[in-house]
C-alpha cells in the first residue's frame, strides 16, 4: 500500500502522508498557485507539477527529491502556425479556426518502463505532446495533430477539446490509448508514428441522431485500464458508463446504474479488471450528487451489478462533485483517494466499503494521486 498521496489544488500542491491511524498534510508546495495536473513518476520517483497561471501562462516544475527542491522545465508548445476548429458557420458550415496555444496540460503521463525520461502530455486544445528527457525538451505527436478528423473535435468540460486520459500498454510500450473530450478514443501501435480511431459502441445521446454513434466526437469523460488485464478498460462517458474487453475497441453500455451513471471519474483496479470505481453526479445539466448525498459506485462483476457505497460520506446537503482525475487507487487495489470541486478529500482503505474525510477545507481539487514508488509496499 502507499502511506503518501498528493492533491493538486487551487492553492497548492498538497504532500499528504498516512500516519499510525489516520492521514495528513504534511506540507504545501506552490501556495497560491493552480496545480491542475501532476505526476509522481514510478520509474524513477521524479515527481511533476503543472501549474496552469492564467495570465503568466501554463509552467512544469519537476523535483527529483520528493518536493524538497523545485526545477522549471518545458513545457509543450505548439508550432507557429497550428490551428485548431473553434466554431462553425452556421450558414455556410464553414469550420473557423484560431491560433494553437498551451491553456493546460490535462494528462501526464510516463511512458514504459524501456523508456526512461518518456513522458506524455495531453493538452488542451487537443494536442499530444511526447518529451523523452524528463520535460527538458517536447515535441507535438503531428501524426495525430494532422489527421483531418481533428479538426471535428470540439469542447466538453472545458471550452476546448482536450487529451485528459493516456494509457500506457504494460505489455507493450509502443501501445497508447487515449481519450479525448470531444474527439473519442485513440490508439497507436508504433509510439505515436500512426493513429486509429477506435470505439464502436460508445454512443453520444445528446448529438443529433446521425452523429450519435460517430467515433470522432464521443466524450470519453475518463478512460481507465487495468494494469494486470490490460484488455479490460473503463469509460466514464458523458452518456454513461462503458466497459471493454477488447483494449478499447468494442464497447457495452452499463444501463440502469444506480443512483446514475453521470459522472466524470473512473479507477479500475490494478489486478481484477472486473472491479472499478465510479462517483455518480445527478446529470449534465446539474452537476451535484444525487440527492444531495455523496457516493460513490462500485461493480465487481464487470458491470453486471453495481454497489452504492455512501459510509464516511457526506449524506446532507453534500455538493461535492468529482472531476476527471480526482479519483485514484494505489497499486494494492484497496486504498482509493477522492478530491472534490469544493474541497473535500476522502481515504478509503477497504475498497470503498468505508470512507474517512482527511479534510472538508482544501480548496478547489483537481487532481489526486497515490505516491507510485518507495513507500509503497
Amino acid at each position: 500500500m502507499s502511506d503518501r498521496l498528493f492533491a493538486g489544488t487551487r492553492k497548492g500542491l498538497f504532500h499528504i502522508e498516512r500516519g499510525d491511524r489516520e492521514w495528513s498534510i504534511k506540507k504545501v508546495d506552490f501556495l497560491g498557485d493552480p496545480v491542475t495536473m501532476l505526476l509522481d513518476d514510478p520509474r524513477d520517483g521524479t515527481l511533476y507539477a503543472s501549474l496552469t497561471l492564467g495570465h503568466f501562462g501554463v509552467k512544469l516544475h519537476r523535483s527529483q527529491d520528493n518536493g524538497a527542491t523545485w526545477t522549471e522545465v518545458a513545457v509543450p508548445v505548439y508550432p507557429e502556425g497550428a490551428v485548431y476548429a473553434a466554431s462553425q458557420d452556421e450558414e455556410t458550415g464553414e469550420t473557423k479556426t484560431k491560433p494553437a496555444s498551451l491553456d493546460e496540460i490535462w494528462a501526464l503521463e510516463p511512458g514504459g518502463p524501456n523508456q526512461p525520461g518518456w513522458l506524455w502530455a495531453g493538452t488542451i486544445p487537443g494536442g499530444l505532446f511526447l518529451s523523452k528527457d524528463h520535460g527538458d525538451t517536447w515535441e507535438l505527436v503531428e501524426s495525430l495533430w494532422n489527421r483531418e478528423e481533428r479538426m471535428g473535435w470540439f469542447g466538453g468540460g472545458k471550452d476546448r477539446p482536450g487529451i485528459h486520459s493516456i494509457c500506457v500498454d504494460p505489455r507493450d510500450s509502443q501501445h497508447v490509448t487515449i481519450g479525448i473530450s470531444c474527439g473519442g478514443v485513440w490508439e497507436t501501435y508504433d509510439a505515436g508514428e500512426t493513429w486509429d480511431l477506435i470505439g464502436e459502441g460508445l454512443r453520444a445521446e445528446y448529438m443529433p441522431p446521425n452523429l450519435q454513434n460517430s467515433l470522432n466526437i464521443q466524450d470519453a469523460h475518463r478512460l481507465s485500464q487495468c494494469l494486470s488485464d490490460p484488455d479490460k478498460m473503463w469509460i466514464q462517458h458523458h452518456n454513461g458508463i462503458f466497459r471493454s474487453d477488447n483494449g478499447a475497441k468494442n464497447w457495452s453500455e452499463m444501463e440502469n446504474v444506480p443512483p446514475s451513471s453521470f459522472g466524470f471519474a473512473v479507477c479500475v483496479h490494478p489486478q481484477d479488471g472486473n472491479t472499478a470505481w465510479f462517483v455518480p453526479g445527478v446529470k449534465d445539466e446539474c452537476r451535484v450528487p444525487v440527492d444531495s448525498q455523496l457516493v460513490v459506485t462500485r461493480t465487481r462483476d464487470f458491470g453486471e451489478t453495481f454497489e452504492v457505497l455512501r459510509e464516511g460520506l457526506p449524506q446532507n446537503h453534500c455538493y461535492d462533485i468529482v472531476f476527471r482525475h480526482g479519483l485514484d487507487i494505489d497499486s494494492s487495489g484497496n486504498r482509493l483517494v477522492m478530491g472534490s470541486s469544493t474541497g473535500g478529500l476522502w481515504v478509503t482503505e477497504d475498497g470503498g466499503d468505508s470512507w474517512s474525510t482527511v479534510s472538508n477545507t482544501l480548496p478547489q481539487i483537481y487532481c489526486v494521486q497515490f505516491a507510485r514508488q518507495q513507500s509503497e509496499s
